[in-house]
This record gives structure tokens, sequence and C-alpha cells, in this order.
């Protein structure tokens, strides 16, 4: 088992990561940036280790002062948690080269997967379902038409080192092709410096669901059921469950097996997860493989009573997983809260936090990295916290979230409660009535004036 883990990221997951590897006698290393040298996961890691300011290209992102961070620590593992660096090939690579442990998969595996082209023919040779599209890299706006013309509109223009979101355009007739080429193409290569597009059939009504799976180091691949993250907005998840309330126990077996199929066809090490598209008609395609731990492990971790970090590190220092595949036992929902003006166009609200309570009582639990006083800086992604609840069904799992989400007190800044509280009292979400479109057309209203 390693001895010293740095942890090569910042916020809730490093925070995260720091308490399974005291739990496991494991001692840490934070490495942060100048704007988060108040952050939680500084203060309770062992050691720390300020790697720059805070722009993310001259701190989380530069490889060199993370591996310069690791030698005068003498760390011997790097948890590259989620974002930044998680999916980077080659730092995974600068890693081994310099004998230090990356906790996930190999270099190779990450780039099968990291680039969508590449994952969809591998995924077709493993005979998993994919969605009809040009098959590789289109070579302008002229070869694009063409084949949107041959699989049929509606489609969606995808970037090939995208994530996030970036670099997507749904377009719906021949007309709207060029612009939304062009605004594919601009969007990719200032978020990947890479402008490679490739085209999909847009599947209609679509839900969101994906699968975590883990894969030792010896070729066994098991996994731990699904998560539905249909409720998303700009393909950005804004609420995440399992089990589906739209799986059946038939189509969740299935798309299991195809998940276990889509890992062992690149010798999978590490957890992960598989993301599929299922339509309305319960027919499911591969969508991407996410070679890392995700925002939502979570709740899987709830549902199956699994420390999925302690998974990892375990997986990474050569123990074996075990043989059985997970079924969860009971019903979890995390709603991400974001520093977010729902009422402005989901507008960031970086600030000082004034006053801070988190919800807590059975089956409640908060991951999050701020406190009362603390500074949510504009420099990084908005979510400030997850709040997971666990119960024996999905009626009394949101039941409990309403009363979680009403005794969530942020103030100083503006945050995503409000839309989570709107959003579990809708009738359709109640239901289990939704797919990926949900919130484009739900409605938040007016901000309420403040009570005097």
């Amino acid at each position: 088992m390693f001895k010293k883990v740095l942890i090569a990221n910042r916020g809730e997951i490093a925070l995260r990561i720091v308490r399974t590897c005291k739990e496991m006698g494991i001692k840490t290393v934070a490495v942060y940036s100048t704007v988060d040298r108040e952050s939680l996961h500084v203060r309770f890691a062992d050691e720390a280790v300020c790697i720059g300011p805070a722009s993310s290209a001259l701190s989380y992102l530069s490889i060199p002062k993370i591996m310069a961070a690791v030698e005068i620590t003498n760390a011997d593992a790097v948890h590259p948690g989620y974002g930044f660096l998680a999916e980077n090939a080659d730092f995974a690579e600068v890693c081994t080269e310099y004998g230090i442990k990356f906790i996930g998969p190999t270099p190779e595996q990450i780039r099968k997967m990291g680039d969508k082209i590449t994952a969809k023919e591998t995924m077709i040779k493993a005979k998993v379902p994919v969605v009809p599209g040009s098959g590789g890299l289109l070579k302008d706006a002229k070869h694009g038409m063409k084949v949107a013309k041959d699989i049929g509109y509606p489609i969606i223009l995808k970037a090939t080192a995208g994530g996030g979101g970036k670099g997507m355009r749904i377009v719906r007739s021949k007309d709207e092709f060029v612009d939304a080429w062009d605004m594919a193409r601009n969007e990719a290569k200032a978020s990947f410096s890479n402008d490679g597009i490739y085209m999909e059939k847009f599947v209609e009504e679509p839900r969101h669901v994906e699968i975590q799976i883990a894969g030792d180091q010896y070729g066994n691949v098991i996994h731990l059921s699904e998560r539905d993250c249909s409720i998303q907005r700009r393909h950005q998840k804004l609420i995440e469950e399992s089990p589906s309330p739209f799986l059946t126990k038939a189509l969740r077996k299935k798309m299991g097996e195809a998940a276990i199929k889509a890992a062992e066809a690149i010798n999978y090490e590490g957890v992960g997860t598989v993301e599929f598209l299922v339509d309305k008609h319960k027919d499911f395609y591969f969508m991407e493989m996410n070679t890392r731990i995700q925002v939502e492990h979570t709740v899987t971790e709830e549902v199956i009573d699994h420390d999925l970090i302690k998974e990892q590190i375990k997986i990474a220092a050569g123990e074996k997983i075990g043989n059985k595949n997970y079924i969860p036992a009971m019903h979890a929902m995390e709603c991400r809260i974001n520093a977010e003006d729902i009422y402005n166009n989901f507008r960031p609200t970086p600030g000082t936090i004034t006053s801070f309570h988190s919800p807590k009582g059975h089956g409640v639990r908060v991951d999050t990295h701020v406190y009362s006083g603390y500074t949510v800086s504009p420099h990084y992604d908005s979510m400030i916290a997850k709040l997971i609840c666990r119960a024996q069904t999905r009626e009394e799992c949101i039941k409990k979230m309403q009363r979680a989400l009403d005794e969530f007190i942020i103030e100083g800044i503006k945050t995503t409660v409000p839309i989570h509280q709107m959003i579990m009292k809708d009738e359709s979400f109640r239901k289990g009535d939704f797919n990926t479109g949900f919130l484009d057309t739900f409605d938040v209203g007016e901000e309420p004036k403040k009570k005097k």
C-alpha cells in the first residue's frame, strides 16, 4: 500500500480523497493555488504545497509544478480526482516515468477513451451499441452536410476532445448547419486546443444513464449499477440518482453487461464510468467513457455502501476486486449546489459566504470544502457542495431531499438551492417522467422579494 498520496486537485474532491486516505493510514499532500490557501483540503491534509497563482494553467494544470511537489514531499502516488489532469494521458505517463503510481488507468487506456472517435471505434469492435454517426472526423462543413443528409436530421456536432458540453451543437436542419459548425469548432479550439469535430444522430427525448465500473490489474471487471443523470442544463449535470426510475431489471442487466464489455475491450484498470443515451423505446447507445472518478460517485456509494475512492486506491496498489456485480439496495439522489444565480441565467456568483449551515440527519450527506467566511473564487468551477440523500424508496428520498434543501443555509452569495427545491416539487420529476430536455422548458419564475 502507498505511504503518501499527493492529490492533484482542489475543493470537495480533494477533501474527499484526504478523508479516505486518512482512514487507510496513508499520508496526504495537498496542492493549492494562492486563492485556495484557506480551502479545507489544504487544512486537513498532512502536508500542503503552493503550486502557483489562481490561473489553472499556472497551477492545477501545470504538470511540472505538480511533479515538483511530488518530488519535494516524497509522495509515491498521485490521485488526480476529477477534472484538471484526471484524464490527461501525458500526466499519467510522466508519473509512470518517474516511478510514481498514477491512481487511475494507464496512459494508453486514457488515450483510447479520451478521443471520442477512437472510443467509438473500440466500442463497435466490442459489439457495444453506438449512435449512428460520421464514423470519424468531419473534413469541413460541406462534408458534414453530406453526412447529415445521409443519417437524417436532427444531428449533433461534437468536439472529439470534448467534455462538459463544450464544442457541442444540435442541428435540426441544413439551414442551421454552417453557423453551428463554426460555433462548435471555435468553442472546441478555445476549450481543448483541438477543433476536430464529428457527428452523431441526435437521439430525441433521451435519458442520460451511466454505469459505474471497476477493473483491476488482472483483467477482472465488475459493474456497480447505474446512475440517471438526465436532469442537466446545457449538458452540465444538476441532479443524479440511483437506481434510474426509467430502467427495468432486464435493461439494467443488459446495460451492465455492455459496460463490462466496454471496459474489457481496453483491459481497463481502475474505477470509471461508461455513459449511455437511452431513448424512449429503451434502446441504449454508448456515448463516452470517463476514465476517472466522477462528481456523482457519491450516489453509487450510498446505494451499495461502498467507498469508491478506497476502491480506486486498492486497485492502484495491485489488489483484486470482488467478482460480483452490485445492484442498488436503496435509493439515493445528489443535488449539485453551485454558486450561481438561477434568476439571472445561472450567472456564476463568486464572493464571500457570510453564513453556512449544512443539513444533517439520517441518510443525509454533504460533501463540501466551503464554510462560513470562505470566499468562492471566480477562477474555477462554480460547484461548492453536493447534497446527497439516501432512503428506502425514491419517494422517501425526494421527501428527505426536500427537507434537507430547506435546512441548507448559504448566505452572502446566490446558489442553485432554490431550483432544486422547485424540481423536487415538480410533478413530472416526482413521477420519474423526464429526459435530458427537462430543464429546457423549466420556468424558475421571478426571484422572490426578501422579507423585511
